[in-house]
């Protein structure tokens, strides 16, 4: 059995209070410094993002409104169901594109007669299948409305209009 004794001094690159307060100093300070100068790289100059312009037209694209509002007036005459037929429903009506039933066509809409006018009119202004939603569009619901009932009763139905809800006094 070996004997090691540990008089040995073992001895670091310290060997000073003031190279430990040195040490310490620079292990601490000076990062923090460095964090600083790079910081200040990074926010100095102005790093548009890629695919971006200053250009006055690339900016007003950039900070467009969302939506518009558009003022109607309240007390203007309704459209009938013909005429708001020509104007929004014919396209897919009358020639049966993406399913929708034909103009006229008493076994298409059989079925959905059936389910009523309420079921009609809401899949009109909501929206069903390929049909986008009608409501909130060029037409007032009510007219959207009397369209169903032209349709409808055209392929056999006897549905009535339904009338525009009074204004609140």
């Amino acid at each position: 059995m070996s004997d090691h004794s540990h008089d040995e001094d073992h001895t670091g690159p310290i060997k000073t209070p003031k190279q430990l307060l040195l040490a310490v100093f620079y292990s601490f300070v000076l990062p923090v410094f460095i964090i600083i100068g790079l910081v200040y790289y990074v926010t100095s100059a102005n790093k548009p993002q890629a695919g971006s312009s200053n250009a006055p037209e690339a900016v007003a694209v950039r900070i467009q409104k969302v939506g518009t509002v558009e003022i109607r007036d309240a007390n203007r005459a309704m459209k009938t169901g013909e005429e708001v037929f020509k104007a929004q429903c014919t396209a897919c009506h009358t020639a049966g594109a993406a399913g929708a039933p034909k103009f006229g066509d008493a076994s298409a809409w059989g079925p959905r007669i059936a389910k009523g006018f309420d079921t009609l009119w809401n899949s009109a202004l909501k929206g069903k299948g390929a049909m986008g939603a009608q409501g909130g569009g060029d037409f007032d619901d009510v007219e959207i409305g009397n369209a169903v009932v032209y349709m409808a009763n055209a392929a056999g139905a006897k549905f009535k209009e339904p009338k525009k809800p009074e204004a609140a006094k």
